[in-house]
């Protein structure tokens, strides 16, 4: 039972981080547009 909860956890906590990792990817993304459109004006 206690090895079954360990791996949820650790499951739950790559799914948490992965989450956060293509969230910071897409602002990056969003800068870079940004920077671009103020440089094309």
């Amino acid at each position: 039972m206690k090895k079954i909860a360990t791996l949820t956890l650790m499951f739950l906590m790559l799914g948490l981080t992965a989450c956060n990792t293509v969230s910071g990817i897409g602002k990056d993304i969003k800068k870079g547009g940004e920077v671009i459109e103020k440089a094309a004006k």
